[in-house]
């Protein structure tokens, strides 16, 4: 196995590139303050945008988180397909690669541009950018995630394809400052609580029965 000791997401390259391009300008133009400033944002997003590796659990039936954040949510669903919502919220600080829940087929994804107002503005679920995953297994077990920025500088960058087929635990994009909602069926086991933290691909949070 091919373990990265240190990678960065490849929505993140061009910011770096460009802060690392005006530090050197500033340098060479000898504009000190600039030059700091620049550095600082460089390392910055180097932060932002880190890609760790991570251990892929793969238990059976098992159903991973696909971010890293603190869980706000545990919504009970009536009139809908599904019948549990779990919402977790993340941060500048978390890791904002996304990875598969499950070993999954992509049925559908939707990506919707929109604003990025705070989560408690009453227009955040309404008008703010989103994206929308749909994963099916052999099984045909589905699992629905959507993505909502908050007041990120960063769009959600979801890099999967119709049809495509994923593993437990891969990179699919990157979201920085967003919530994440995966809706689940009847037919799934939460094992989660309100205030838990958890990691993308390290913490179960669901099982199908």
């Amino acid at each position: 196995m091919n373990r990265k000791l240190f990678s960065l997401a490849k929505s993140g390259w061009k910011y770096i590139a460009s802060a690392f391009f005006a530090t050197l300008l500033f340098w060479i133009l000898d504009f000190d303050f600039l030059t700091l400033l620049s550095f600082s944002a460089t390392l910055l997003f180097v932060f932002f945008f880190r890609n760790p590796q991570r251990e892929a659990l793969h238990q059976q039936n098992s159903i991973a988180a696909p971010c890293d954040g603190v869980v706000t949510a545990i919504e009970t669903l009536e009139e809908s397909p599904y019948s549990y919502r779990v919402d977790i919220e993340s941060s500048y600080a978390d890791v904002g690669v996304l990875r598969a829940p499950i070993d999954a087929r992509v049925l559908s994804v939707k990506h919707t541009y929109g604003t990025h107002l705070s989560k408690s503005s009453k227009l955040f679920r309404l008008l703010n950018e989103s994206a929308e995953v749909l994963f099916v297994d052999s099984e045909e077990n589905e699992i629905l995630v959507t993505h909502r920025v908050k007041q990120s500088f960063a769009p959600v960058d979801i890099t999967l394809l119709k049809e495509q087929r994923v593993v437990q635990s891969a990179d699919y994009g990157f979201m920085i400052d967003g919530v994440v909602s995966i809706y689940f069926k009847s037919n799934c086991r939460l094992d989660i609580d309100v205030g838990q933290e958890v990691k993308a691909s390290e913490s179960l949070i669901a099982y199908f029965s």
